[in-house]
């Protein structure tokens, strides 16, 4: 690759034993495409369109840790050792074009089985659910809906959280296994782990019940067996709804505090999002705007001393470079910016680089785009881009 300018959001970052090659990320997004948590062809090519588009990581979808824990009946898996196979697929394609590849572990608890977006993303009912003639649950903290469109979850037993737990251990260890570089822990958008730490979903009598320490009680065993199996030249990082975005609901001070305990236990990133707790919460307490998530993860990296990754409507490289380099954040993840343009990342370079040329592009396409660029210019100028 040509010369470039020290701009930080182009600068590698490392992370115990692992170098990003850039501070782009491709946020988890549900694609619904799996059969019985298999990866599909549509994955392949969903994934490969990122890995070839520039960032560093790229983090497969909220993938579930147990049958019944799936946020939809079509999401990825890795509740059995079957899907290793497929999830090394992408980890591989992955590493044999520059680019690291993550899973985002989930338990959807009290929010498991919704429908996809496009198909209205509503609560499936029980009736919907037993067409596929598989095991199905709603779990939580307590017996409280997420909201009226929702069953009512089964309260967990503290052994039937302790399988949980395991059941996270046991996915850390197949995600090695697939030869991922990373993992998440998904504590946010009201799926189980947000649930036990949100005093609205969270009205428990005992050590997991009741104060901010012991509704953080859950998350933090979750972390810590998590982090001990997982190998530790390898990062892991917890995605947190930093706010539930209703009056006496968690809070980023809350966040703060959670972030320490987590850094104590050796988590390396807090991957800041918001809301969740419910849909109508989700869609009028948490103001959304370009890059509205962006003061949380500025606030717990300097409150709490720990690395954060940025998301929610970044859509500008030259937004994500100033996140970056005034010290926001460390990593900045994109979502849908990518799905219009899965490019976006090797864009940026062009973009920040004050260059035509396509260096950051895989070489396959690279020469053939430089190739044309002189044409391009001839006929059109500055406008050759």
């Amino acid at each position: 690759m040509s010369d470039q300018p020290a701009s930080t959001l182009l600068q590698p970052f490392t992370l115990r034993g692992l170098t990003l090659k850039n501070r782009m990320v491709i946020s988890p997004m549900c694609q619904h495409a799996a059969i019985d948590g298999q990866v599909q062809d549509w994955h392949l090519v969903h994934y490969g369109k990122f890995i070839l588009g520039g960032a560093a990581l790229v983090w497969t979808e909220s993938t579930a840790i147990a049958s019944d824990s799936r946020v939809g009946i079509a999401d990825l898996g890795i509740w059995s050792d079957d899907h290793i196979e497929g999830l090394r697929k992408l980890a591989d394609f992955a590493h044999n074009n520059g680019a690291l590849m993550g899973v985002q572990l989930a338990h959807a608890g009290r929010k498991a089985f919704s429908a996809p977006l496009w198909e209205g993303g509503h609560a499936l009912s029980p009736e919907e659910i037993n067409q596929y003639d598989i095991k199905w649950r709603r779990v939580g903290p307590s017996a409280i809906a997420a909201s009226s469109e929702w069953s009512t979850p089964d309260t967990l037993s503290v052994d039937e959280m302790s399988e949980i737990r395991q059941q996270f251990v046991d996915a850390a260890l197949r995600a090695d296994a697939a030869g991922m570089d990373a993992i998440e822990l998904h504590y946010g958008h009201g799926y189980l782990i947000a649930s036990f730490l949100s005093p609205h979903a969270n009205h428990r009598q005992d050590e997991y019940g009741g104060t901010l320490e012991n509704r953080m009680r859950y998350a933090l065993e979750i972390a810590q067996a998590t982090r001990a199996a997982w190998p530790s030249d390898k990062p892991l990082f917890v995605r947190l709804s930093c706010i539930d975005g209703v009056e006496g609901g968690w809070d980023l001070n809350d966040s703060v505090i959670l972030a320490r305990e987590l850094k104590a236990i050796g988590i390396d990133v807090i991957d800041c999002s918001s809301g969740g707790l419910a849909e109508e919460v989700k869609r009028s307490n948490v103001p959304r705007g370009i890059g509205f998530q962006v003061p949380f993860a500025a606030e717990i990296r300097e409150q709490a001393a720990i690395a954060t990754q940025a998301v929610g409507l970044i859509v500008s490289a030259e937004h994500a470079n100033d996140i970056i380099s005034t010290g926001q954040a460390d990593l900045v993840a994109v979502g849908r910016a990518a799905l219009r343009n899965p490019y976006w990342p090797a864009e940026a370079y062009r973009t920040l680089s004050d260059t035509d040329e396509f260096d950051a592009w895989p070489e396959r396409h690279g020469a053939w785009l430089d190739k044309r660029q002189p044409l391009l210019r001839r006929f059109v100028g500055d406008k050759a881009n």
